[in-house]
């Protein structure tokens, strides 16, 4: 009898969190997994808020990334927060690539200018979520970089068409390359 109720009393109930992170395509938020079954475990309607998201993206490219904020209230409602796109979509869309290096550091993905860096650090300082909010122009600017760095992108002080042009270039060569590369490793296994 003593251990059952010494059992009882350290068993505590959890309580799930009332506040989710995730990150949304605008205009792509559909019931099914992997979305549905998340919302469905808090209890919000899951037509409804795919409804209500997809209505407030709608003036948004279809697929951008969104970071969303899902506060979720005790009575099965919950509050949306819809953030500006996240940061590496800033810079490979700048850079008018698709992804970033597979070996960051070792090879280049892309060119952004320094200029293109401002115009995004200017969007990222009026986005509430962003952790450095409260600094300076010039200290997102030096984040922006690192994490342009972190992609594979090569930042320049100015970049004119002819630059850009010459790189993609290169860089669509050096990827024919690779590709035809482990296609013969492949064909010689």
């Amino acid at each position: 009898m003593l251990r059952s109720a010494v059992v009882k009393r350290s068993v505590k109930r959890v309580v799930p969190s009332n506040r989710m992170r995730m990150i949304l395509g605008a205009g792509q938020a559909q019931p099914g997994p992997p979305l549905g079954p998340v919302l469905g475990q808090h209890g919000i309607p899951i037509g409804a808020f795919c409804k209500d998201f997809n209505d407030r993206t709608k003036d948004i490219k279809t697929g951008v990334p969104l970071p969303v904020r899902i506060h979720i209230k005790p009575d099965r409602t919950y509050d949306l927060n819809i953030h500006p796109p996240t940061t590496s979509y800033f810079l490979l869309a700048a850079a008018g690539i698709e992804k970033g290096a597979s070996q960051p550091g070792h090879e280049e993905a892309g060119v952004v200018s320094l200029s293109q860096l401002y115009e995004i650090a200017q969007v990222k300082i009026e986005d509430p979520g962003f952790k450095l909010r409260g600094k300076g122009l010039e200290d997102v600017v030096r984040s922006l970089l690192g994490s342009a760095r972190s992609l594979g992108l090569r930042v320049v002080p100015r970049l004119t068409v002819e630059e850009c042009t010459t790189f993609r270039q290169r860089r669509a060569d050096e990827l024919a390359a690779q590709a035809a590369a482990l296609k013969e490793a492949e064909a010689a296994k």
